[in-house]
């Protein structure tokens, strides 16, 4: 399987040409770890790191 590929601005995993949530085409094959926020509002990790959607996220990008 292939290695999913993360927007560099925003930290989250990204299928097609263009992220979601920060309209970056800025991507990197190159991350470590995983977060899965599924409560924005009540998560304090979302908070921490900046998370306004809930989603799955690299936790560092390069």
């Amino acid at each position: 399987m292939a290695k999913k590929k993360a927007c560099k601005k925003c930290k989250v995993f990204v299928e097609g040409e263009q992220c979601p949530i920060c309209k970056n085409s800025s991507f990197t094959n190159n991350w470590q770890g995983r977060l899965f926020i599924t409560d924005v509002e009540r998560s304090m990790i979302a908070k921490n790191v900046h998370a306004t959607v809930k989603g799955e996220y690299a936790i560092k990008v390069r």
